[in-house]
Order: structure tokens, then C-alpha cells, then sequence
């Protein structure tokens, strides 16, 4: 499908106020939402490692994988500057509305993407660096450059790069992967079908006319709202790992099965519905909070485990160092005594 040319051209006058305008059309290519949530879930997953860095090596690790997800964000938007200009949702960003163009978008995006790797090798370990590397290349190359355009199991497939930030967040803490951060990314792997289609319900025909092969594209809603189910039927139960793993506890188990009975029930109203765009609409906003919550619980978990632990483990060592004393309360009353013979 021909898609209709747009002008990228760099503005030619630009003033202080034009400045500053760039710098936040600079920052909103590396898509900051998205960043966000990538962020938190590597953030999560660091916190679960069995041990952490320190406070300073710790932060610059975050910032780098912040840096790297925004990188992957920039460079996607890089390639797709075509198919953004004739789709509503994404006509006003920077590089179609002619802010930055695409040449300034790739240099910046490269730059990012280098320099997070390198700087996450040097303040965690390569194992990280290697996994952050390797997120990025997912998205741009097998998913932007290749998956999106070319296939309706995109997001599918496409998942495997958002469901990576907790196991980079792991492995920059320990150096290598568990079982803790696979069972995160699975959750996320599940979540992100579900989660896009529900958005790509409402946006059926822009995708369409972009070019993009959307599932609800190709498949139409009916097909689409059924994928939108059974994935919503595995996440629920499998959401419920880290319970069944022991590392996480009554407080994440009980978060994880009242929103996945929601998400599955806001699921099965989509189907019902037959795919209307108002139930679509919900599923997908719902969607958004469903793995904040989800992953806010598992470190409101892991924080009260290890409060309680810290507590239990300080009290064990005020015990320990009563109960020598009585030993030498008898030694000083037997010290006493012997005194008392002597002066007799």
C-alpha cells in the first residue's frame, strides 16, 4: 500500500523558547511512558535478585536501562516516521510534524543505544550489557524493522523485547539469570497481545491504511477478540507463579487474582461485545494499570518479606546476647563468695 510522502524538513529558525521546544521533542522520541513501565519492571526485577548493588552503581544501572529502553523507542520511531504520518494516534509526533528529522532521530537514537550499553557494562557486569543490547536489537531489527510490517503475530513475537527489562534488572544485580526474572517475563510476554490489540481494536482502520498487518487487520474483531481471551485465560493462572515459586507471598498473590479476575472479565465483555470499541477502550486502559499494580505488589511483597526477616533476624540476636548472662551473673556470685571465705 502506497503511503502518501510527508516533509521531514528541520525547522530553519529557532529561537530559546524553539530550543527548549526540541530538547521535549527529543525526550518524547524515546517514547517516556513506555520507558517508564519498562523501567519499573527492571527496577522490580533488581529488587527481587537475591543480592543488590549499592546505591550509587545501582541508580547509574537504572538510568542506563532507561536510557537503552528510550534508545529502542527513539530508533522505532526513526523507522516508522512514514506509517506515524497517516495514523491519528501518531501524526503529532516529532519527526512527522517536521520538529527533527529523521537523520538527527537515528544519530540520536544510536548515540543512546551505545552509550547505554557501555555505561551498564561498566556499572553492573556484561551479562547485563549483553541483555541490553540485545532488548534493543529485538525491538528495532526483528520487531520495528522486520515483524511489524510483515506479520500479524507482531506483537506477538514482537513482546519478547518489552518482557526483557526485569531479567536486564536481575542480571545487573547478580550477573547472570534466575528463575525469579523468567517468570516476570513470562507474565509480560503474556500480557502484551492482549494489551495491544485491545488499542488495535479502536485503530482498525489507521492501521490499515498505514499498512500494518494488526491482527484485527488481517483476522477481523471476531478473531481477534477471541486471541484477546485465551491469552487473558493463561495470564491469569500464570500470574500466580511467583506464589507458587515462593517468592512472593499472601499480599501479591491476593493482588495478582482480583486484577487478573478483573482482566479476564473485562475480556470476556469484549467478546460478548464483539469487539465494540468502548469495552476495547476499557480492556486497554485497564490493561496499563493491570501490570503496574501487579508489579507494585511483588515489591510491596519482597520489602514486607524482608522487613519482617530483618526484624525476626534482629531479635534472634538480642536473644543470643541475653542468654549468655547468666553464666556470668553465677561466676560473679561465685567470685563473691570465694571472696567472702577468704576474708573469713
Amino acid at each position: 500500500m502506497k503511503i502518501t510522502a510527508i516533509s521531514l524538513s528541520r525547522p530553519q529558525v529557532l529561537s530559546h523558547s524553539g530550543s527548549t521546544t526540541r530538547m521535549s521533542d527529543f525526550f518524547a522520541l524515546m517514547k517516556p511512558r513506555v520507558m517508564f513501565l519498562a523501567v519499573f519492571t527492571a527496577f522490580v526485577g533488581m529488587m527481587l535478585a537475591p543480592v543488590h548493588p549499592g546505591p550509587v552503581l545501582g541508580s547509574i544501572a537504572m538510568l542506563a536501562i532507561a536510557v537503552g529502553a528510550g534508545a529502542a523507542g527513539v530508533l522505532n520511531m526513526w523507522y516508522d516516521a512514514d506509517i506515524d504520518a497517516v495514523m491519528t494516534r501518531t501524526a503529532r509526533r516529532p519527526i512527522p510534524r517536521g520538529s527533527i528529522s529523521r537523520g538527527e532521530a537515528l544519530a540520536f537514537g544510536l548515540v543512546l543505544a551505545c552509550g547505554a550499553v557501555i555505561v551498564l557494562c561498566m556499572a553492573s557486569n556484561a551479562a547485563a550489557a549483553v541483555l541490553l543490547a540485545f532488548t534493543i536489537f529485538f525491538y528495532v531489527v526483528v520487531y520495528t524493522l522486520w515483524l511489524k510490517r510483515h506479520s500479524p503475530q507482531n506483537i506477538v513475537i514482537g513482546g519478547v523485547a518489552g518482557a526483557l527489562p526485569p531479567v536486564v534488572g536481575w542480571a545487573a544485580a547478580t550477573g547472570h539469570v534466575g528463575l525469579e526474572p523468567l517468570v516476570l517475563f513470562l507474565i509480560i510476554f503474556l500480557w502484551t497481545p492482549p494489551h495491544f490489540w485491545a488499542l488495535s481494536l479502536n485503530r482498525t482502520h489507521e492501521y490499515e491504511r498505514a499498512g500494518v498487518p494488526m491482527l484485527p487487520v488481517v483476522a477481523g474483531k471476531a478473531a481477534t477478540t477471541r486471541q484477546i481471551l485465551i491469552y487473558s485465560a493463561v495470564l491469569v493462572p500464570l500470574s500466580l507463579l511467583p506464589c507458587a515459586f515462593g517468592f512472593a507471598g499472601l499480599m501479591y498473590g491476593a493482588s495478582a487474582l482480583g486484577c487478573g479476575t478483573l482482566f479476564l472479565a473485562l475480556a470476556m465483555q469484549l467478546r460478548r461485545s464483539k469487539g465494540s470499541n468502548r469495552q476495547a477502550h476499557r480492556l486497554f486502559l485497564f490493561s496499563i494499570s493491570y501490570l503496574f499494580l501487579l508489579f507494585a505488589a511483588l515489591l510491596a511483597d519482597r520489602i514486607s518479606g524482608r522487613w519482617s526477616s530483618a526484624v525476626s533476624a534482629h531479635e534472634l540476636r538480642s536473644a543470643k546476647e541475653v542468654v549468655p548472662a547468666a553464666p556470668l551473673e553465677r561466676r560473679l556470685v561465685a567470685v563473691c563468695s570465694f571472696t567472702k571465705c577468704q576474708g573469713r
